[in-house]
């Protein structure tokens, strides 16, 4: 594939864990930093198509009550990671935000050396929350 494909696994591994943690902590910085400022957000689940740039997204995440804060158990996880080069890669992952239960179809690139989620389309099916397990 390519000569640095180790350390760019383990990069990436780092951001999806930023990633999950912005998610589960409704952290709009964290957030920020996995999240290319020109990303987008797409949403097909609903009739309605969303589809957010990061001036839009991130104050929604401010503005909402944290997983963690709810003591929701956290349920996140990396299903698979998939380069097509040296600064393009896929990460598909799950995530839990409430009753919301997310497959997400992330596209990383790299920029400057570091890399950044340009792309977070996703889907979601509704799960009702077992409270007897909740911490």
């Amino acid at each position: 594939m390519h000569d640095d494909l180790q350390e760019d696994l383990q990069a990436v591994t780092r951001q999806m864990q930023i990633y999950f943690d912005g998610l589960y902590f409704s952290d709009p910085a964290k957030l920020a930093g996995v999240l290319h400022p020109d990303a987008r957000y797409v949403c097909a689940t609903e009739d309605a198509l969303t589809n957010l740039g990061m001036d839009e997204y991130l104050p929604i995440v401010a503005a909402r009550q944290a997983p963690a804060a709810r003591g929701e158990p956290r349920r996140d996880s990396i299903v698979g990671i998939e380069f097509a080069g040296p600064r393009t890669a896929f990460v598909h992952a799950h995530c839990a935000v409430g009753e919301r239960y997310f497959t997400d179809f992330l596209t990383f690139v790299k920029v400057d050396g570091a890399w950044q989620i340009i792309s977070k389309v996703f889907h979601f099916d509704l799960e009702a929350l077992n409270t007897n397990d909740t911490p």
